[in-house]
């Protein structure tokens, strides 16, 4: 059975943005993101979100050129670490990001985290926002925002988030969360979807996979991208890397969804945002 879902979401700005990428953390700069990259853009790939704090931004943009996809095709994402917010040291962030890519524009910057200091976070955004309305940034967003942080932002901002990037997965759903991002238009994107890998180890995952003929990593992904949320799963695997794609020629049943729903646990395998200050200063 092939679905009909389109392959991108539309932000709020009228940008599209490819629902399914990869993610790049922990994959060394060099041969190894190299191979990913241009794996994952063999394999129809055209989004691939990377930050400065993961080191391989410069490896992410030789491997983009190296690729026959043209730039304009491929959805770039990075984001200013904690200790380069504050507005001059993010536009600074900014431009060393542009630099070691080896692009003219971002097209989604992000907020990696947000800091105990609502100021210095307001002071980031406006930065974000000058990147933005210079056209250097297609689409602006924040990654890892819980409500609290939400709600303060958008009282003093221009310009809303277009997207909030989060852990999300079946044992951490953050439904008040997503539900408060769409209220406000704010495309919802997963990090960890597949947790770590631990998705094989979920009965319920495992039976459903065995119904529709995939693996339980296929079904989580397959489960983010029916409620609307972006996947950019993780991976420097080619086999992985392949295998994760093929998610676009099936489509789970509203039970098998809401079975999939009741395994939230408010289990998180990263940190909590809420207390999360690691290099703020």
């Amino acid at each position: 059975m092939v679905t009909n879902m389109p392959a991108t979401v539309t932000l709020n700005n009228g940008v599209k943005m490819p629902r399914f990428g990869l993610g790049v953390l922990h994959i060394p700069d060099g041969p190894d993101i190299a191979n990913a990259v241009k794996w994952a853009l063999e394999y129809g790939y055209r989004l691939i979100d990377t930050a400065s704090i993961y080191r391989n931004e410069q490896g992410v943009g030789e491997a983009l050129r190296a690729s026959q996809v043209p730039r304009e095709d491929v959805f770039l994402t990075t984001k200013v670490w904690n200790s380069d917010q504050g507005f001059e040291s993010t536009m600074n962030a900014f431009q060393s990001s542009l630099d070691r890519l080896g692009v003219d524009v971002i097209d989604l910057y992000l907020i990696h985290w947000p800091g105990p200091d609502p100021k210095r976070t307001l002071e980031t955004w406006r930065a974000l926002e000058s990147i933005y309305l210079t056209g250097r940034g297609r689409a602006i967003g924040v990654s890892n925002f819980q409500i609290p942080h939400l709600e303060k932002l958008l009282a003093e901002v221009e310009i809303p988030p277009m997207l909030n990037q989060v852990e999300l997965h079946p044992y951490l759903q953050q439904t008040e969360l997503v539900n408060y991002c769409r209220e406000h238009r704010i495309q919802i994107e997963a990090w960890r979807p597949i947790m770590q890998g631990q998705v094989h180890e979920i009965p319920t995952l495992i039976e459903l996979a065995r119904r529709y003929r995939k693996n339980p990593v296929q079904i989580a992904l397959r489960w983010l991208l029916q409620r609307d949320i972006v996947v950019i799963p993780k991976s420097q695997d080619r086999v992985r890397i392949k295998d994760n794609t093929d998610i676009f020629d099936f489509q789970l049943e509203e039970g098998d969804l809401a079975r999939i729903d009741a395994l939230d646990q408010g289990h998180r395998l990263g940190p909590d945002p809420l207390t999360f200050a690691e290099d703020f200063g």
